[in-house]
């Protein structure tokens, strides 16, 4: 069997692992595993074949680790990809004293808070984070 069918298996074999696994960092892997099986059509002796591996693959990595998009390191209770309650709006028609507030969302009564730094009002909001059975909440401005 030729050097380069061999990287092209293990590519799809680490290609099926990040499918099962949604580690992302396997893909970054298997791109260094893709270059070396190019190096291998190319003819470079076995050491540049794994060289290159190494090299793009580790390079890729690192590459994506630093600039992944940051929203990736947000607390799943703020975050949409999680959460699919985040971004959607609810009325409010008055604050407690204790600067909370019940609303209506999803057919149920919810307590909300308003998000730090803004100050609480009525109208419509935009919930920013869930805690628990907590909505917190910030003022819609479409």
């Amino acid at each position: 069997m030729a050097e380069s069918t061999v990287w092209w298996l293990i590519t799809g074999c680490v290609v099926a692992a990040e499918l099962l696994s949604g580690t992302f960092y396997l893909l970054m892997l298997a791109i260094g595993l893709a270059a070396a099986a190019l190096a291998a059509h190319a003819g470079l002796a076995l050491a540049v074949q794994i060289g290159t591996a190494a090299v793009i693959g580790g390079g890729a990595v690192i590459a994506w680790h630093l600039l992944r998009p940051a929203s990736a390191a947000a607390r799943a209770s703020a975050n949409r990809d999680v959460n699919l309650d985040i971004g959607e709006t609810v009325h409010v028609d008055a604050w407690q004293p204790d600067g909370s507030t019940s609303v209506k969302y999803r057919g149920a009564q919810w307590t909300a808070v308003h998000a730090a730094g803004t100050l609480p009002s009525t109208g419509a909001h935009r919930i920013v984070e869930v805690r628990g059975s907590q909505l917190v909440i910030e003022k819609f401005e479409p």
